[in-house]
This record gives C-alpha cells, structure tokens and sequence, in this order.
C-alpha cells in the first residue's frame, strides 16, 4: 500500500524559509522507476497548483511565482523528497501536497499546512 507523508510546514513570517518533507512508502525507489515527483499547493477558494516537480532523473520544473526561492530534491535511492523554501512571502500560504506519479498510479499526501504572515 502506497502512503506519502508531508512534514515541515508551520507559521513563519514574510523573509523566513521552511523545509517540507514527504516520506513515501510502497513505491520502487529506483533510478530505473518512473516516478515523477511533485509539490502541490492549495489556497482557500483556489485550484490546486503544481509548484515545483523533479523526475526520477533529477530533472526539475518550477512555477514561475517560486523560481529562484524554491528548491526541490530527492535523496538518491529514497523515496523522500524535500522542497525548500526560502523569501517567503504571504501568498506562498497554502495546503501543501506532496504527489508521487508513476505507471502503477498517482498518489497523494494528506497535505501541510505553510502559512506566511506579514
């Protein structure tokens, strides 16, 4: 069974930095699986947003609003990916979801919560 389990977020003010983690357990860690690493974030009365991505290959993707503060990454034959945030500003406040996409499914975390005041 496939479980993928968010960490690190918190309230901090506009200029700090959190760390999320997610924590996936069922899923081939391998180089050779396709999986394709994803952060989402949600905002009351909003669509989920894909924020940032990374393949098993290590390539990386970013929305435009977080280039340059956002940092995404995958420990080597783990299924345990980290974004780092940095700059915070007030409308990175969000659910934010961890989802692990691969042939056998898309799976998602339960979500934690970021809240950056001003």
């Amino acid at each position: 069974q496939v479980q993928l389990v968010e960490s690190g977020g918190g309230l901090v003010q506009a200029g700090g930095s959190l760390r999320l983690s997610c924590s996936a357990s069922g899923i081939d860690p391998s180089a050779n699986a396709i999986n394709w690493y994803r952060w989402y974030r949600q905002a009351p009365g909003t669509q989920r947003e894909l924020v940032a991505s990374i393949t098993a290959g290590g390539v990386t993707n970013y929305t435009d609003s977080v280039k340059g503060r956002f940092a995404i990454s995958r420990e080597s034959g783990k299924n345990l990916v980290i974004l780092q945030m940095n700059n915070l500003i007030p409308g990175d406040t969000a659910m934010y979801y961890c989802n692990i996409w691969n042939l056998g499914g898309n799976y998602w975390g339960q979500g934690t919560q970021v809240t950056v005041s001003s």
